[in-house]
């Protein structure tokens, strides 16, 4: 074959440090497309960003050369130096470390767009921390619940 041809989709999620509140309406509404912007110019596709006032939800699709850990290293890195230079009174932002990652199928791709859209609803019911557990478990990773928030 000469060519790769590669379906690579990632719902990734990680929280602000300590899951602080600081993603504000005006926050949400630069950063989002910001985000989406790293994304297209490190040749990825963010099919869908969303999240809340503590977190991020993110289904992208990586280029064949890119590893998940350096998409996320470029996302968190590039849109964290991006608020604090265009947004100084959000001088505390900061992405927590860690990350979730899973891999989507191509047949998942409407409803995982769909659960990403949705989370300001899915919030009004659910903390961050009990949906992290939640997708954990849903996608059979293992992890010790004393360390995962920590």
């Amino acid at each position: 074959m000469s060519h790769s041809y590669v379906s690579n989709l990632m719902h990734c999620t990680f929280s602000t440090k300590d899951r602080y509140p600081l993603i504000d309406s005006q926050l949400e509404s630069e950063l989002w497309p910001y985000i989406g912007g790293i994304a297209r110019r490190n040749r990825m596709k963010a099919l869908v960003i969303g999240g809340t006032f503590d977190h991020l939800h993110a289904l992208l699709s990586l280029p064949s050369t890119m590893s998940f850990a350096k998409a996320v290293q470029l996302i968190k890195g590039g849109s964290s130096k991006w608020v604090h230079e265009k947004f100084p009174k959000y001088s505390k932002f900061e992405w927590q470390e860690g990350y979730g990652a899973f891999s989507v199928s191509a047949s998942q791709v409407k409803r995982t767009i769909a659960y990403i859209e949705n989370q300001k609803e899915h919030h009004r019911k659910r903390t961050f921390q009990e949906e992290f557990i939640k997708l954990l478990d849903k996608h059979r990773v293992d992890y010790d619940l004393l360390y995962v928030f920590r």
